[in-house]
């Protein structure tokens, strides 16, 4: 019977090629949206959480409050232990201090007097200890442009964009003017040994890095960070486990009123990241169903057309004894046929599409000079097996909608009706 119904499908192709096209095209557009939008999402929550929030941040509940001031006077003490005491607590998280600061560099000439200044944003994290996986994490290594990474004690490294508009060469010396965690002035000279460019206008504006216990003894904070960021096993992030690591660590602080008492933050309660998840998520299932509607409409719209064009054929078929079940179960099956044709090469076409964006990438950087948001200058798709899932089965259960709405017109047929229609 199917290779009866796939027969009359590939002949007349009045039957088949409108619905065939209509389909495809529709679970192409899903499919590719669907991973167009997970990945820019995507690599937002990822580069959020390797620059900025972690999967978990772990501060002082002061500093929370104010953290994009950088409030290092509210900063952590004793964060060596904290660390220690957090690895096991929670093994297998991963827990990086960081301090962020703000400061201004003063290039010297010859003669040791200004040769030009510059604001600067500043990160410190740990680069020289055994293994260094900050460098991996925020791919220092991979941003690199000029110079060398950090080899020996204060060293930095700065952004391209700002070398070149402070006319700085790696090897050169600037000074560092900053402010203690103690309110103080603070001063102190470093060797730019590299520059790079992450991708990202926030930070490749004005941004410097350097090695953690350099900025401690720099800016008078021994044994204190600013916040201390957790990532989970794999760099992966799991929304179940970040909630019950920051349940577990708040519980016993809950009712401390001491806002210089540690406190942890999820990836998604910082900088307004839950909401751009729940953005995504409801999204994606606005988009299947808005698909899975207009092609049900459009594909009983077809069905009607092609009932009426094939009114003859089923008279004769229900006069000659086949019984309206069968009528019904064979166009249905028909449906199932076109849908899953259509859904696979949509799939295909879908998935080819985000996978050519996912390698090449949109680059956006001249929309995105002035922006501050921690997001990457080069848009990307990311194919997932879920893509294709999410594409076929609304494309197949659209044409089988479809065909129960135009269908529906089978039962009315009445068969004192055929024989006027069959001498007609």
């Amino acid at each position: 019977m199917i290779r009866f119904l796939i027969k009359g499908l590939l002949r007349d192709r009045h039957r088949s090629l409108f619905p065939l096209l209509t389909v495809t095209a529709g679970v192409t557009l899903t499919v590719f949206f669907h991973c167009w939008l997970g990945g820019v999402f995507g690599d937002i929550i990822d580069y959020n959480a390797r620059f900025t929030t972690g999967h978990l941040k772990v501060t002082t509940k002061a500093y929370a409050r104010e953290a994009d001031l950088f409030p290092n006077d509210l900063a952590l003490f004793g964060v060596d232990s904290l660390c220690r005491r957090l690895q096991d607590q929670f093994p297998g998280t991963q827990w990086s201090p960081r301090i962020r600061f703000a400061g201004l560099l003063d290039v010297p000439d010859e003669n040791g007097e200004t040769r030009s200044q510059g604001t600067a944003v500043g990160l410190a994290v740990d680069m020289h200890s055994a293994g260094a996986p900050e460098i991996g994490r925020l791919r220092i290594d991979q941003s690199l442009v000029r110079g060398t990474l950090p080899e020996s004690r204060w060293e930095m490294l700065i952004s391209d964009t700002l070398a070149v508009r402070l006319g700085l060469e790696p090897g050169e010396t600037v000074t560092l003017v900053g402010t203690t965690m103690n309110g103080d002035m603070a001063m102190r000279n470093f060797t730019v040994c590299g520059t790079v460019r992450f991708g990202i206008a926030a930070m490749d504006r004005g941004a410097m890095i350097i090695d953690l216990e350099d900025c401690r003894e720099a800016l008078d904070m021994p044994d204190a960070a600013g916040e201390i960021l957790g990532f989970l096993p794999g760099e992966s992030y799991d929304p179940i486990e970040v909630s019950r690591i920051a349940s577990t660590f708040n519980d016993p602080f809950a009712g401390v009123q001491d806002d210089f008492a540690p406190f942890m933050q999820r990836l998604e309660d910082q900088g307004g990241l839950s909401e751009m998840i729940a953005y995504i998520d409801h999204f994606s299932g606005l988009l299947v169903f808005v698909f899975v509607l207009a092609m049900s409409i459009v594909l009983w719209n077809a069905g009607l057309i092609g009932g009426l064009r094939r009114y003859g054929e089923i008279g004769v078929r229900l006069a000659i004894g086949e019984s309206k079940g069968h009528v019904f179960r064979a166009m249905l099956a028909e449906s199932v046929c076109v849908g899953a044709a259509g859904s696979v090469t949509g799939t295909a076409v879908g998935l080819a599409l985000a996978y050519w964006l996912q390698v090449k990438g949109l680059n956006i950087g001249s929309f995105m000079k002035e922006a501050s948001m921690v997001m990457p200058l080069v848009l990307r798709a990311r194919v997932t097996p879920t893509a294709g899932v999410l594409g076929f089965l609304p494309g197949l259960f659209s044409t089988v909608l479809g065909s129960l709405l135009a269908g529906i017109g089978i039962y009315r047929r009445k068969t004192a009706q055929l024989f006027k229609e069959l001498e007609a």
